[in-house]
């Protein structure tokens, strides 16, 4: 009974952490003590980071590790009911002719900061919000 515990458990932690041969093992301790209910994990490395895209709370979060396991920063999708209650109305009362293709929060030492696409039939705009504070461009193109 106890080896089958054992096998089950490494049959979870392989299946939980897929991949990990690809990272760092810093990055990787680090991971696994700051997100111990993760679930589904997809590394990607650049040259200089680490990405890990998974699971959690039945959400999907990516977050962002350098090379010495230090934790830079977390994302993740989120509906425009979860923004906070003043940049809802601002882009309701200044973007009502858009709609929304994309919006993320990102958190990091720095705090929250908000990024939304909007888009409409021959323009995307990209907002930013830093802190919950009022929206700022980023980024403006036409659609071709």
């Amino acid at each position: 009974m106890k080896k089958l515990i054992i096998a089950a458990a490494m049959f979870v932690s392989l299946n939980t952490f897929a991949n990990e041969e690809k990272v760092n093992s810093r990055v990787l301790y680090a991971f696994q003590n700051e997100f111990t209910t993760a679930t589904e994990v997809e590394w990607k490395a650049a040259t200089d980071y680490y990405m890990a895209s998974f699971n959690m709370n039945g959400q999907r979060v990516s977050a962002y590790y350098n090379m010495d396991g230090h934790l830079m920063g977390i994302t993740r999708n989120i509906s425009s009911t979860q923004l906070p209650v003043a940049l809802q109305n601002t882009l309701k009362k200044n973007y009502s002719g858009s709609w929304i293709s994309d919006l993320f929060e990102v958190a990091n030492n720095n705090g929250t900061s908000y990024y939304v696409t909007l888009e409409t039939g021959n323009s995307k705009i990209v907002l930013q919000s830093a802190n919950g504070s009022d929206w700022s461009t980023y980024k403006r193109e036409r659609k071709i």
